[in-house]
């Protein structure tokens, strides 16, 4: 799979990349896809708040938002994640930075992966899966 990480922001880089890269591979297998070329941008508050505004037309800052290419069961996408609201929500949950942004990482692909979290059944769902990876990531 290609999976490139794009920084729009200072001082932050993403460490340990090779595990979050397996980890993503394995999400795409478990679902049953193919891997295609997926970008995630890392960025702030503001330039997400843009995105937000100008394709998906919501008035609102958010952590992630995810744009799914996806040819048959090839997963292709954009992942853009402000790196400002992941720092705040890790504060806010008591979780530590690093494993934060990873689980926002995978909560993108499993959205890439057909999966979704409107109803409250579904971000369940989607909680112990990211939970379940992010537990993966650290293993390998």
């Amino acid at each position: 799979m290609k999976v490139k990480f794009h920084y729009d922001v200072e001082r932050f880089r993403l460490r340990e990349v090779g595990a979050v890269k397996e980890t993503i591979a394995r999400i795409i297998a478990d679902a049953g896809l193919k891997p295609g070329i997926c970008d995630v941008v890392f960025t702030g508050d503001e330039k997400l708040y843009e995105i937000n505004r100008e394709f998906l037309g919501k008035d609102y800052y958010t952590d992630i938002i995810t744009f799914d290419y996806k040819e048959g069961k090839i997963v292709n996408g954009e992942i853009y994640i402000s790196v400002d609201r992941v720092k705040d929500n890790s504060v806010k949950l008591s979780e530590t930075f690093k494993s934060e942004i990873r689980r926002v990482i995978f909560h993108g692909f499993l959205h890439l992966c057909g999966y979704d979290d409107r109803t409250s059944e579904q971000k369940m769902r989607m909680a112990e899966m990211e939970e379940m990876y992010l537990a993966l990531s650290y293993a390998e």
